[in-house]
């Protein structure tokens, strides 16, 4: 979403200095130096500049111009690549066995959605959602944003979410960063809604239990007291894969998130960086064994910080347990 924001700003800058230059060339005034105005057009202002040139039959006749209709052509093929690149969904699916199961089970797990848009009341991601058929669905934190918070977006999420199945959500480290008024204002509304907040709490599932942290609980002792049966299958919900030495002991099956795949992921190196700025991080994606515990990292949804991902499409993890 940032980008989109940063196209319409930059555009409607770059259409308002080609108009002023051309009044500013009919009074025979100070004129915006023309670098300028070719340079707006480069870092994403063609289109603005492109309708500025046509309307206001303004540099029309400059060879150096012609590069405008150029940058325009490449910047839609561009934008077109990106938001394919940041909007196309795909599904990850794992087949998980354990003697503990008494009963099979589909989750689907979504991750780090980051106020993201996927269509109008976020039709998109729960029309996919939906195709899955889950049993649960379980969201593993930051599914807002703490830099462009839209409570509307993850509002409607979730409001779609609970037709299709039971919701249990937990924190990650964008919820922890919010203003407390309003993060428990919405964890109102939405619980409401029928979603189950799980921050630091345990859930007897019948045949399993079901166990949330929050995201300020990852590597403390609150995991090991939640769980007072170990002999019962463990699905244990934390937003961070890093703290897998704390989970292990206590789960058998961990859904995580938080490192948006590292971003930009490379042939042969994997993910470029994590959101604690990490270059390689080892941890992104995938399946992973310690102990006796599997942990799943999805590679989510959304983006912060860095508003874009490079061959990296936004991911649904779905999981079928059984016996």
């Amino acid at each position: 979403m940032l980008i989109i924001y940063y196209e319409i700003i930059v555009n409607i800058i770059a259409f308002l200095m080609y108009g002023i230059d051309k009044f500013l060339a009919v009074k025979q005034k100070f004129r915006i130096p023309e670098a300028r105005l070719i340079f707006i057009a480069f870092i994403g202002g063609a289109f603005g500049a492109f309708m500025g040139m046509k309307l206001f039959h303004h540099k029309t006749l400059k060879s150096k111009f012609r590069l405008v209709p150029f940058f325009l052509v490449l910047q839609i093929c561009l934008a077109g690549f990106c938001l394919y690149q940041n909007l196309h969904i795909v599904v990850t699916e794992y087949d998980y066995a354990s003697e503990k199961t008494s009963s099979s089970l589909r989750v689907v797990q979504i991750s780090d959605l980051h106020n993201q848009f996927f269509g109008f009341k976020q039709r998109y991601l729960l029309d996919k959602i939906e195709e899955l058929q889950p049993d649960i669905i379980t969201v593993t934190g930051d599914v807002l944003d703490s830099n462009h918070t839209n409570y509307t977006l993850a509002y409607d999420f979730f409001e779609g979410a609970v037709d299709i199945a039971p919701v249990y959500y937990i924190t990650g480290n964008h919820e922890f960063w919010l203003k407390k008024e309003a993060f428990d204002e919405f964890v109102n509304d939405i619980e409401g809604l029928g979603v189950v907040f799980a921050d630091d709490t345990a859930f007897d599932m019948g045949g399993y239990t079901l166990v949330g942290l929050s995201d300020k609980s990852l590597d403390d002792n609150t995991l090991s007291e939640l769980v007072s049966d170990k002999e019962k299958f463990v699905l244990l919900l934390a937003h961070e894969p890093k703290y897998h030495d704390n989970y292990k002991n206590c789960a058998d099956l961990a859904l995580t998130g938080h490192v948006h795949g590292g971003q930009f992921r490379l042939p042969g190196k994997g993910g470029l960086i994590s959101p604690d700025f990490e270059f390689f991080p080892e941890l992104t994606e995938g399946a992973h064994e310690y102990g006796n515990m599997t942990m799943i990292i999805s590679r989510g949804l959304g983006n912060s910080v860095v508003p874009l991902r490079l061959f990296n499409y936004p991911e649904i993890v779905a999981v079928d347990i059984n016996k």
